[in-house]
């Protein structure tokens, strides 16, 4: 089930949308200020490729605390309600359940990306 949710994921929007957060992270990466952005982009274009298969710990301390809650306001809120909206609709039918929920752990660590690790 893992490689096949991953084909049928990167078919249905996931390389592009792993292609924007690549994009995103080098313009980030332009600027010395914007590198740990910049860094995080990169997390999402990996787990938005192929996210069957792959999990998430949540850690970190103060630094990451306060860089959770800057993403918060600028990116990561809007970011976690256009992904449970996703999730949602996937999740209307048996058959997109798997991908709903991989929508739902993507909306997850867009709320707090700093000091979470992406496992295999």
């Amino acid at each position: 089930m893992r490689t096949l949710g991953n084909i049928i994921w990167i078919i249905t929007g996931g390389l592009v949308t792993a292609l924007g957060w690549v994009l995103a992270g080098l313009i980030f990466y332009i600027t010395i200020v914007g590198i740990p952005l910049g860094r995080q982009c990169f997390k999402f274009a990996s787990l938005t490729l192929a996210p069957f298969g792959k999990e998430i710990t949540y850690g970190g301390g103060a630094p990451s605390l306060i860089a959770n809650i800057i993403w918060l306001v600028l990116i990561g809120l809007w970011e976690a309600l256009a992904y449970l909206v996703l999730g949602g609709l996937w999740c209307i039918t048996i058959v997109g359940i798997p991908f709903g929920l991989q929508c739902f752990k993507l909306a997850k660590l867009s709320l707090l990306p700093f000091g979470a690790k992406v496992l295999n």
